[in-house]
């Protein structure tokens, strides 16, 4: 099976005979996926999400795989001496984007999380909410293939959030991993492809299914040029049905109902959306199409 990071029976402890952190550690992080990484405080959550990230290394054992990786740890150090915009413009070069590009994706981004007007402001003096933002920011402008998110869910407000949800939703359907901490059991529940918790010194993974998503679902229909759906749609959809020559239905969770949309008229050829409605309805709203 392809994957984009592996770890093979990995273990980390600090100091040459310091207590171990965790021991025997494996897991296959496979494109597209979603993986929740759960458990009690101080058992070692974020040392696991600092070796997936490679800002630390294990004592033993091996990692494989060398993905673009884009990390967003749990306490962030705002106290830098760039603008908000400048300081995500020089990480974008970093990535690897030119810097005209870099300084597109910073202020589009930074628009996304409703503080493009901090774009200027020096970050030492952001507010720990906005901080929180570039911190988020950071990790998702240069579309990384594998994505950590420590907590950052933690200091946003609810159309920050929501705005996060929808980014790991375009990630995850663009074919990236994505990996991450958060104390609210709710968050992003019934997406995820797979959940380890972190105790008593070792990785266990959830043997039994993840509960169903409670949230509503939608129901997309669309129509497109001959062949199969964008990949992209098809990782984002419940389920998936032609329902004539060209003509697909989709079910969707409401809550990634837009990141559907724009994968659907980003194609390439673009799709027609006849109609979008509940998903229990008996067909969409063809008063809505676009």
């Amino acid at each position: 099976m392809t994957y984009v990071l592996r770890l093979d029976r990995v273990g980390r402890r600090y100091g040459v005979r310091g207590p171990w952190v965790f021991r025997d550690a494996s897991l296959e992080l496979t494109p597209g996926a979603l993986t929740r990484v759960q458990g009690a405080n101080g058992t070692g959550k974020s040392t696991l999400l600092r070796l997936l990230a490679r800002v630390d290394a294990p004592t033993e054992g091996r990692l494989t795989g060398r993905p673009r990786t884009a990390y967003v740890p749990e306490r962030f150090p705002a106290a830098l001496p760039f603008t908000a915009v400048g300081y995500l413009t020089h990480l974008g070069t970093v990535h690897g984007l030119a810097r005209p590009a870099a300084g597109r994706a910073a202020e589009e981004w930074l628009d996304r999380f409703g503080v493009v007007a901090h774009a200027r402001v020096p970050m030492a003096r952001l507010s720990k909410g906005t901080s929180q933002k570039v911190a988020v920011a950071q990790a998702l402008l240069a579309e990384p293939e594998l994505l950590v998110l420590d907590e950052a869910w933690t200091g946003l407000d609810a159309g920050a959030r929501a705005e996060l949800e929808r980014a790991v939703a375009e990630r995850t359907a663009s074919g990236a991993a994505v990996v991450f901490v958060d104390h609210d059991p709710r968050r992003l529940a019934g997406t995820t492809d797979a959940e380890y918790t972190v105790r008593d010194g070792g990785l266990h993974p959830r043997t039994e299914p993840p509960p169903a998503d409670p949230g509503p679902h939608v129901a997309v229909e669309v129509q497109g040029p001959p062949g199969p759906l964008p990949v992209q749609a098809l990782r984002l959809a419940v389920t998936a049905e032609e329902t004539a020559p060209g003509v697909h239905r989709l079910t969707v969770p409401a809550s990634r109902s837009d990141v559907l949309l724009r994968a659907l008229l980003t194609a390439r050829p673009p799709w027609h959306v006849i109609g979008v409605g509940p998903a229990a309805a008996t067909g969409p709203d063809r008063e809505g199409a676009s």
